[in-house]
């Protein structure tokens, strides 16, 4: 068994060599140079470790490959990976999140939402009330995070119901939990990876920055509405017995019964004082374009979406309760930072900026090649396909891969486009690619889930994908149209 392993380990390594270092000296088509076919075949090769090996050391070997192709310098390379904001922004935001995740608030908003007087009303209140909890929640914390803090809440409801494995009800559970943490991952940048991967594309691409209040402002009503409609594709499709939630007494819910402590006060205190910084600015200079409270705020947003948690990170570190600091950053880097995710962000944003590098010219070939086939195709068609591309591919293999994959084609086909709002292009991808609920590679909280007996793999792909589709079809008339209007 062992030996069938290795066997397929070092099959599969030396197909992904022969891409990586092979494709050079493959004849390349009309209008694509050497180096574009040998980045091409790093990426290919890449792909093929990341999804059947592992993400971690292959994001390190992709680095070390790109520097052998002749037009790029591997201290740019270097520089455009771990000296990225994207990968600073991200470490310090998984510090802070860190330290919220250890307080009592992610059980105590959840059970606020799943005890008040207005799910008490009836059985699909409460449902939608659970599910709009995992929504709040899941708009700052990271979907896996909050899968497994939900799981416990959910395994407790279940037993109060006297539920059995099997049930219908049991299962949309379970199903709402997941598909909603996907959902959610992808309303807002904050603390998630695969729509910062998109936006990091863009302002690398373009020297402008997607600023957070505007892919919210696009992002939030598309998972809203996916997150109503895909309750409203259970009641009709499923159609779970909601009998023992007719009766169901919330005051057994297992409560929070310490007292929030002070220490709890001060690292809520601080999270929400990030949340503002990185929202605000760009909030409130949709209204506000000129003078000095526009000058101020253009200056902070300047200094990029690293510093708001930067700032968080030292706040924790400096203020101290009882003789303590709120968080010691050794304990917050090896238990808080999911340093497999950091490296392969990394390697994803070196990959993305090595095909839209001018002197690869991989992006102008890939312009020009599909230009001819594309152009004659309304802005919404486009955007219709790219959802598509984005949404169908992230349930199936990687979300990064997805996020890096479908932004750098989006990006080649659509420059210099002024029929297409390409920022809302940008933001539908890094959404869409957030929105992994079907199958079990999509994301591991969907193997957890499949394997629950609460649910099942076919049951949970029927669903994710009526989900998916309802996210596709939101996303680029709902969207879309949203985006155009504020860029």
């Amino acid at each position: 068994m062992e030996k069938s392993k290795d066997l397929k380990f070092y099959v599969t390594l030396v197909i992904a060599l022969l891409f990586m270092f092979g494709m050079r000296y493959v004849p390349a088509p009309e209008g694509l140079s050497a180096s574009g076919m040998q980045v091409i075949g790093i990426f290919i090769g890449i792909l093929i470790l990341w999804l059947t090996v592992s993400i971690d050391w292959p994001s390190i070997f992709l680095l070390g490959a790109l520097a052998l192709v002749p037009e790029l310098n591997f201290n740019s390379i270097l520089q455009g990976s771990y000296g990225n904001s994207t990968f600073v922004f991200l470490m310090y935001t998984f510090i802070v999140t860190y330290a919220l995740g250890k307080t009592s608030f992610i059980k105590r908003i959840a059970l606020a939402f799943i005890t008040s007087k207005f799910a008490k009303r009836g059985p699909w209140w409460f449902v939608t009330l659970y599910s709009a909890s995992i929504i709040f929640i899941g708009m700052f914390i990271s979907p896996t995070v909050l899968f497994f803090v939900y799981l416990p809440i959910l395994e407790e409801i279940n037993n109060l119901l006297g539920l059995k494995k099997g049930d219908k009800l049991g299962a949309m559970l379970m199903m709402s939990t997941v598909i909603m943490c996907g959902v959610s991952s992808g309303m807002t940048p904050i603390a998630h990876v695969f729509p910062l991967i998109a936006m990091g594309l863009y302002s690398d691409m373009y020297g402008v920055a997607i600023d957070y209040a505007r892919f919210m402002i696009v992002a939030i009503p598309v998972g809203l509405l996916t997150f109503a409609l895909t309750l409203v594709s259970f009641k009709l499709f499923l159609r779970p017995d909601m009998s023992a939630l007719k009766n169901f007494d919330l005051s057994k819910m297992q409560k929070v019964n310490d007292d929030i402590t002070l220490a709890e006060k001060i690292i809520l205190a601080v999270f929400i004082l990030v949340i503002v910084l990185w929202v605000v600015p760009g909030l409130v200079m949709l209204f506000v374009t000129s003078g000095p409270v526009f000058d101020f705020l253009d200056w902070f947003d300047g200094l990029g979406t690293a510093f708001p948690p930067l700032i968080g990170v030292v706040l924790l570190c400096i203020i101290r309760v009882e003789h303590k600091p709120l968080l010691t950053i050794g304990e917050a880097m090896s238990k808080g930072v999911s340093w497999p995710s950091l490296i392969m962000c990394a390697g994803t944003l070196a990959i993305g900026s090595a095909l839209t590098n001018a002197d690869i010219g991989f992006t102008s070939w890939l312009s020009g090649t599909l230009s001819p086939i594309i152009s004659g195709m309304s802005p919404i068609i486009m955007v219709l396909i790219f959802a598509i591309w984005a949404a169908l591919q992230t349930n199936l293999s990687s979300n990064m891969v997805t996020s890096t994959l479908v932004t750098t084609a989006a990006l080649s086909i659509t420059a210099g486009m002024s029929s297409i709002c390409i920022p809302g292009v940008v933001i539908i991808v890094g959404m869409l690619a957030s929105y992994a609920f079907a199958t079990p590679p999509a994301m591991p909280c969907v193997a957890i889930a499949g394997s629950s007996g609460w649910t099942n793999t076919i049951q949970m792909m029927i669903y994710g994908f009526i989900a998916m589709i309802i996210s596709i079809l939101i996303a680029t008339f709902v969207g879309y149209p949203i985006a155009t209007m504020i860029f």
